[in-house]
């Protein structure tokens, strides 16, 4: 492990230094060549070359020791232990730490992990203590929302890169603090938004930038989903596999409750952001890059709970609307009881234009024209793959990701403002300079939350 990569060699290198550096960097085929192999199939797929990056070979090519990224991972019950097998894959990562506050979990990733690469990572309780190892070049972070912002920004200050699961932050306050700690520490921050970086939704986005349905000044976007009632949990000693205390953080404490963990937390407003925040996220990203849009100038939120009566806080019905100063507007469904979406598709984004649409579905896209004939259908096996490698090839050239923590930042806050929107049943006027709502008390008190003392985000 001598031979690694330290967190210290991508800071001092000049060439390191500044994420807009890559056209200027010299060529790298070696590193290149497995990190963007999708793309060449994707090419054949497609008929076209995605323009965002380059087109490499398919073959894997394994890294000296000191092209090998460490990565250490935060969370691994569920999408934490996904991504420790996205990274395992690559002959460009090796998983050296992983950190949980489930013993069980733990303990079952870090075999997976030994399994799969040969080797087993080091396990820690407290992420700080993992921050404190001189052998981690790059934080994952998988824990609850509460903790992504918070835990990003440590990273950061301990000169490591972040892969950030979405929500990129709890509270919009936060997102802002994650992008100043990034540009600060002179890091590669990518929040876990993959569409990003699938070549087929490339490439739909790509024809909606170029004009390939007219002027497009629509977006729709849903999430459909039949979620089971969470019941009425009690209060109750943790369990003896649970770290309770640092499984809250930041949050102010709370005593325990039976069905809480380790997923309904989303319903529940102090730890996370309901359906929004954790699907919505997705299509929203791509509704506001597909329109080309940064800050809305008003958002708009209605619905409620409906369907069950538990401890659910957070709405199982949701429409938001966002007007953009563009002349665009953005839309965004949620239905968590009731599976049918639009064209047939639990999740998806759809564009309108003057001279036709584009529908966003599973892995493509379908693009008719203005009659509603279709054009084509495209489709790739889309993936964590390429958006890991798009993460390592990042940190290895010093350019900015795919899903950038700025860019992760301005779609996540379109999530928080719609909360804020709903949360204050009101209609949110926004100030397009900092995406404060203006002249409404009631969901700026919302912009932030309070931390449990000690745990206050600092930058």
């Amino acid at each position: 492990m001598g031979d690694s990569i330290q967190p210290k060699d991508f800071a001092m290198n000049k060439r390191f230094q500044h994420p807009d550096v890559q056209a200027s960097l010299p060529a790298q085929p070696n590193l290149r060549k497995r990190d963007r192999r999708l793309f060449l199939k994707a090419g054949a797929a497609l008929g076209a070359t995605v323009a965002a990056r380059p087109v490499l070979a398919q073959t894997p090519a394994k890294k000296s020791p000191n092209e090998v990224i460490r990565v250490g991972i935060m969370g691994v019950n569920n999408r934490g232990a996904a991504l420790a097998k996205g990274f395992i894959k690559d002959p460009g990562a090796d998983v050296v730490a992983i950190c949980d506050v489930d013993s069980r979990a733990s303990e079952k990733v870090a075999a997976s992990v030994a399994d799969g690469q040969g080797h087993r990572p080091k396990s820690f309780v407290d992420v700080r203590k993992m921050l404190d190892e001189g052998n981690i070049d790059a934080l994952v972070v998988a824990a609850p929302n509460h903790w992504h912002a918070p835990a990003t920004i440590l990273g950061c200050a301990a000169g490591k890169h972040v892969y950030v699961e979405k929500p990129c932050s709890q509270t919009a306050e936060e997102g802002v603090l994650a992008v100043q700690a990034a540009r600060k520490h002179n890091r590669v921050v990518q929040m876990g938004s993959q569409r990003r970086s699938w070549p087929a939704v490339m490439r739909a986005i790509e024809l909606v930038h170029s004009g390939g349905i007219g002027e497009v000044s629509y977006s729709r976007s849903w999430y459909n989903n039949r979620r089971p009632s969470i019941g009425h949990g009690k209060t109750a000693a943790a369990p003896d596999w649970l770290n309770w205390d640092l499984w809250q953080g930041p949050a102010p404490r709370r005593e325990y409750v039976d069905n809480l963990i380790h997923y309904n937390w989303h319903w529940r407003w102090h730890w996370g952001n309901g359906e929004l925040g954790n699907n919505g996220i997705h299509v929203l990203d791509l509704a506001r890059w597909g329109l080309n849009v940064t800050t809305p100038s008003r958002v708009r939120a209605g619905g409620g709970k409906y369907r069950h009566d538990d401890d659910q806080e957070t709405p199982d019905t949701m429409m938001v609307t966002y007007d953009f100063p563009e002349g665009k507007t953005a839309t965004w469904e949620g239905l968590s009881w009731s599976p049918l979406g639009p064209h047939d598709a639990a999740v998806g984004v759809s564009f309108h234009g003057t001279e036709g649409s584009i529908v966003v579905r599973g892995n493509g896209f379908t693009r008719f024209d203005d009659r509603n004939k279709e054009i084509e259908t495209v489709n790739d096996e889309g993936g964590d793959t390429s958006h890991l490698a798009d993460f390592l090839d990042a940190i290895r050239t010093g350019r900015r990701p795919n899903a950038d923590i700025q860019e992760a930042h301005r779609s996540t806050l379109l999530c928080h403002l719609g909360n804020m929107a709903y949360r204050s049943s009101s209609e949110l006027e926004i100030d397009p300079a900092s995406g404060k709502p203006l002249g409404n008390p009631e969901a700026l008190a919302l912009w932030g939350r309070e931390y449990e003392p000690g745990w206050e985000p600092k930058v």
